[in-house]
């Protein structure tokens, strides 16, 4: 496999600084110990800095509170027009946030810009939803009476971020959180740091321009687990949207049930795409590739299991060989690069045993191995790996956050439809057919049980439009379009009496005289 050749020692450092100040963020605010920013490009530390108390964590959270009093009464559309200025500010500093995200997090630049993007899109979609929240007339039986539902804010909104989409995902909930008259208190990975300080810097500068409305709007906790334990059982905060893996998924759910506030869970997903035997080959194999080793595996809609029609398993196996074997591995800031390092060597140990297990469970191992670089032993860069499977295994129903694509045979479409739902997650999947009557079936009731289920695409890469989430140990929440603006307000049904008497629903009759 090429590979491209990692920037020297200590200009990551010194660039993110550079990119650090061009965004608004002053450095010397916030540098400390105890939090180290790193790089997973050279294993390099970025800077130091300081996390949150527990005391801190509950003190953003009662500003937040007392500032969402006057933000809720704010006009929607005036809502709107902050969320405008923000998007507007992030457009004018794509370049420098997208480089930023690509040294935190290893994403390729491509990539990094294009989570700006969507940051910039999602933006524009809550303006104008920002003029078009509503509720529905409804029907009453009683003469002289007018039924209707209105929304409301929730008030403090905590949001707990992952660190391989550390802008888009934050701007998934903040920009709906804001247009709906919430406030934010916000808890990024320990992992991607700097893109949030950056983020609610250029979120700040806009709020300038702002000066009659109430702050923080949103405001910044860094940290380990310990801030986001903090955030997640304070009962002030009425919501939480937590993106991560299922086993941190099922603790807040459990302490935000707990005390019977809401919850919006990204969680894990294993996901699948089918083959069938008259699919696009050519377009499938682009399709399948990119979902599977884009950000190096390590999306949450990445693909991880390829169901194959046995009749072209073959033949497509060894397609996907030869992809793998031109992908370019390296410096993902470099022209040409494909595949970055993953986020840290805890993620390159997971990836290690997964295939360990593959193969002790039968299976057989294209890739994976460690790919070195001089001077950068803290890297973590590896070959994406094939691994053909027989069948099902334990392994390949575990999540491994890691680009391993296992492969596995079926006869007949009721038979994939099976193995594809036959695992915990329900994220996405995805079909390739250019039959009508296996197109349909996927997407049907009795086809995938997923909450993305696309057909010629691969499962990676939606679009802010629909609304993002899945089902399972998915989670079950959704964010970003569609009407995912409801979870982060409240219902209320009014009954308006016009009449001159009171008549009761359901015919009964109380008469007192």
């Amino acid at each position: 496999m090429p590979h491209t050749q990692l920037p020297s020692r200590g200009a990551l450092p010194e660039r993110a600084r550079v990119l650090l100040g061009q965004l608004g963020v002053d450095t010397r605010s916030v540098a400390g110990d105890g939090l180290r920013a790193c790089t997973p490009i050279t294993g390099e530390t970025l800077i130091s800095l300081k996390p949150a108390t527990a005391a801190e964590v509950g003190q953003a959270i009662e500003a937040a509170r007392l500032a969402s009093l006057q933000w809720r009464t704010t006009p929607p559309p005036r809502r709107g027009d902050v969320v405008r200025a923000f998007g507007q500010l992030v457009r004018e500093h794509k370049a420098a946030l997208g480089e930023l995200i690509t040294i935190e997090t290893g994403k390729i630049l491509s990539e990094g810009l294009g989570e700006v993007q969507e940051l910039i899109d999602m933006c524009d979609f809550a303006v104008g939803l920002s003029r078009q929240i509503y509720g529905l007339t409804i029907a009453s039986e009683r003469s002289g009476h007018r039924m209707m539902e209105t929304w409301h804010p929730l008030g403090v909104c905590g949001v707990i971020t992952a660190f391989n989409f550390p802008v888009a995902v934050w701007g998934w909930n903040a920009a709906l959180a804001l247009v709906c008259g919430n406030t934010l208190v916000w808890k990024p990975s320990e992992k991607a740091c700097l893109t949030a300080l950056a983020s609610q810097a250029l979120l700040d500068q806009a709020l300038a321009g702002f000066p009659e409305l109430p702050r923080p709007l949103s405001s910044l906790v860094l940290g380990v687990a310990d801030a986001g334990i903090a955030l997640v059982g304070d009962s002030r905060v009425p919501l939480i949207s937590a993106t991560g893996s299922t086993r941190m998924g099922r603790a807040v759910a459990t302490q935000v049930a707990g005390r019977f506030g809401r919850s919006i869970l990204e969680l894990g997903g294993n996901n699948a795409a089918i083959l069938a035997p008259s699919a696009d080959i050519d377009l499938a194999l682009r399709a399948i590739v990119f979902a599977a080793v884009g950000t190096a595996g390590q999306r949450c809609t990445s693909l991880r299991r390829l169901i194959v029609h046995e009749s072209l398993r073959e033949d497509m196996v060894g397609r996907l060989k030869r992809a793998y074997a031109s992908l370019r591995i390296g410096n993902p800031l470099a022209a040409g690069a494909l595949v970055g390092p993953l986020i840290d060597a805890q993620a390159y140990a997971s990836m290690r045993d997964a295939l360990d297990l593959a193969r002790a469970q039968g299976g057989a191992v294209f890739g994976g191995e460690r790919v070195a670089f001089p001077a950068a032993e803290n890297a973590f860069y590896a070959a994406p790996a094939i691994c053909e499977m027989a069948a099902p295994s334990e392994i390949v129903e575990r999540e491994t956050f890691a680009p391993i694509l296992y492969v596995m045979p079926y006869r007949e479409l009721a038979e994939a439809v099976q193995i594809q739902n036959a695992v915990p997650q329900g994220l996405a999947s995805a079909i390739f057919t250019k039959d009508l009557t296996e197109a349909e079936l996927f997407l049907s009731a009795a086809g995938s049980d997923c909450g993305i289920a696309n057909v010629n695409i691969g499962p990676s890469g939606a679009e802010i439009g629909g609304a993002f989430g899945g089902e399972k140990q998915t989670g079950g929440g959704r964010e970003a379009g569609s009407d995912a603006w409801k979870a982060y307000m409240r219902r209320a049904t009014n009954t308006i009496n016009y009449s001159n008497a009171v008549p009761l629903a359901q015919g009964v009759r109380f008469d007192i005289g």
